[in-house]
């Protein structure tokens, strides 16, 4: 499928600010799942971009603006193809759980086995995984078992939690976003030392479109497979990817600081057309 998205965030400020430095997540990737065509970021106030890869591989825009600003309007345009992708079977038994420490040997797998800002992988946590699991023998298997374990204990509700709240905090409430969602699934997954990582990105829908957000687990000897806990589901052709991380700490959209009143306000919409 072929979508072209806009992506609009706007700060307001209630009194002008200055030297503001900035970071932004918004470029998808190339893979081989979707194909970007097209790519476009405007700023105002006009400050010059400049782009580069992180640890993780994803495109960083920065940008500076010294002089007093009122407000800051950041737009990204993009088109992207989107390919159906290859699921695993729900019943594929792909690799032994009991040799997930294997895991290692494969590229960047160390960083999602850690706790990181919003995940953990204390007791608790491990203990909790190892009761939804059971007598669990397949990585696979047990994957999909830890995200629909998330998805029937977790309920959605909007607005129940912001961008900072921790995963235990979720565990404790039962209810959350898709962030909060993804953040609990990363845990479960890293306690029983299952590598997981955070995917920021788009999700196109009949009833809305907006940004999401989405797990990959590896499988070793299979490679990484998405997992959407708040959906149940392994993520489709409606699924766009932004970027990865340890967790939402490491992919937010728009990032920054800068000097002035931290009174402010902040919009944010997502326009996604699918393309005859």
């Amino acid at each position: 499928m072929k979508w072209d998205i806009l992506h609009r965030t706007r700060f307001s400020y209630a009194s002008p600010v200055r030297d503001s430095f900035n970071e932004v997540r918004l470029q998808p990737p190339s893979n081989d799942r979707q194909t970007v065509e097209s790519f476009l970021l405007k700023v105002l106030p006009a400050a010059r971009l400049r782009h580069y890869a992180d640890f993780y591989h994803n495109t960083i825009h920065h940008f500076e603006i010294p002089e007093p600003h009122s407000s800051l309007m950041v737009d990204s345009q993009c088109r992207v193809t989107t390919r159906s992708p290859n699921l695993l079977a729900d019943n594929a038994t792909p690799f032994p759980l009991a040799r997930i420490d294997e895991a290692l040997r494969w590229e960047r797998s160390y960083d999602f086995l850690q706790p990181s800002r919003f995940v953990d992988t204390l007791p608790q946590t491990w203990r909790l995984a190892l009761d939804v699991l059971g007598d669990q023998q397949d990585t696979w298997q047990a994957a999909l078992a830890l995200m629909r374990f998330v998805h029937t204990h977790l309920t959605y509700v909007t607005a129940s939690t912001h961008v900072h709240t921790h995963m235990q905090d979720v565990l404790t409430q039962r209810r959350g976003v898709c962030q909060d969602f993804a953040h609990v699934l990363l845990g479960l997954c890293r306690a029983v030392k299952i590598p997981a990582c955070y995917v920021s990105g788009y999700l196109a829908t009949e009833a809305a479109s907006a940004t999401h957000a989405w797990t990959e687990v590896l499988i070793p000897g299979i490679g990484w497979r998405a997992l959407d806990p708040t959906h149940n589901c392994q993520p489709d052709e409606c699924y766009v990817k932004i970027a990865v991380g340890r967790d939402y700490a490491d992919v937010a959209p728009v990032s920054g600081h800068y000097v002035g009143n931290t009174q402010r306000s902040l919009e944010v919409s997502v326009q996604i057309r699918a393309v005859e």
